[in-house]
């Protein structure tokens, strides 16, 4: 190859170095900035941009992403002199990127040390337990202060939050302790309402079973009462009407005696001193001697004996009267008797 071969190659080898230099693609939601000789020159935006070789170059390429960033835990003393690890998480992204580049040397290293000592004073102003319960809060208080100031940086702080709270084991031995006994209280407590209700429910239901089954025994003997009621009416009413004479009731007084004797417990049965009496008038109404003290006018029962003939219960209880009536005759007879005045001698 002679010098010319040579020459030329260098200078096409020179124009891609040239061309390279020259042409620069931004990909999207990047930023690069130009400077030259080593001034800010302009910044480049998003697609194909052409350079000066060797006089421009490129100072720094920005994200302009939302970008994440999780600082290790930092060690944080509360009000009441208690030290716990905070671990929190940043949200930011860069609004003006001459300002990330120029302005600080290290916009993640300002940002980190700039919520380290921010995280300080805002859990500095705060006891353990509200703390713990005011993520919130300071999670708000973080974003407006780091947002401030990190202004001037070109970044805007769009959230904070705490990954974490821990405190020591000795505090949080006794926070479990405090809430074991917190939730036996409560349980206790919700216990004793239970049995309380329970215990309530259950008297007021025996009370109002007690009324309704108060009720319904009055309503029953009520009732009753007025059944009975109505029913010996009837039964006035219908012997009234039929108007018995005392030969009638003094059978039917014949046919309970039996049931008056009726019962194992009857050790002694005492007759009545009226049973004389009715035996002496049932015995004149089956045709014994008339009975001198009732008037000759009384009128005469006739009694159907055919229809005693089909009924056998109604034939042997006459049966049974007409026995007593004898007997009655016998008795009266004999004491007739004995009652007659010795024979003259």
């Amino acid at each position: 190859m002679d010098a010319l071969g040579i020459l030329l190659l260098i200078v096409a080898f020179f124009l891609i170095i040239v061309l390279f230099r020259s042409i620069k693609i931004v990909p999207q939601q990047w930023n690069y900035i130009i400077e030259r000789l080593g001034r800010y020159r302009r910044t480049l935006e998003p697609g194909p941009r052409l350079l000066v070789p060797f006089v421009d170059s490129v100072r720094a390429k920005v994200d302009l992403r939302e970008r994440v960033v999780n600082f290790p835990p930092q060690p944080v003393i509360t009000a009441d002199n208690l030290g716990v690890q905070i671990d929190t998480v940043l949200y930011y992204i860069i609004t003006q990127p001459t300002a990330a580049v120029y302005n600080i040397d290290d916009y993640l290293a300002g940002v980190e040390q700039l919520t380290t000592t921010t995280l300080r004073n805002v859990v500095g102003s705060m006891d353990l337990e509200k703390t713990l319960t005011s993520r919130e809060e300071i999670n708000a208080r973080l974003a407006a202060e780091l947002d401030k100031a990190t202004d001037k940086w070109g970044l805007k702080v769009t959230r904070v939050e705490l990954r974490s709270i821990e405190p020591p084991l000795s505090i949080r031995d006794a926070m479990e302790k405090q809430m074991r006994a917190e939730r036996d209280r409560r349980a206790a407590i919700l216990n004793a309402e239970g049995t309380k209700r329970s215990a309530i429910l259950m008297a007021e239901g025996e009370q109002q079973s007690a009324v309704l089954r108060a009720k319904g025994e009055r309503d029953a003997a009520v009732l009753r009462a007025d059944g009975e009621a109505k029913a010996i009416q009837t039964v006035f009413a219908s012997i009234h009407n039929a108007k018995p004479t005392d030969r009638l009731l003094t059978y039917q007084y014949l046919q309970k005696l039996p049931e008056i004797a009726q019962g194992s417990a009857n050790k002694v049965w005492v007759v009545p001193a009226e049973l004389t009496k009715a035996l002496g008038g049932i015995g004149n109404a089956f045709g014994g001697a008339p009975d001198s003290s009732s008037p000759a006018e009384e009128e005469e029962i006739e009694v159907d004996t055919s229809a005693l003939e089909l009924d056998d219960e109604a034939k042997r209880a006459l049966e049974a009267a007409q026995q007593a009536a004898r007997e009655v005759q016998d008795i009266d007879g004999s004491q007739s008797k004995n009652q007659l005045p010795p024979a003259p001698a």
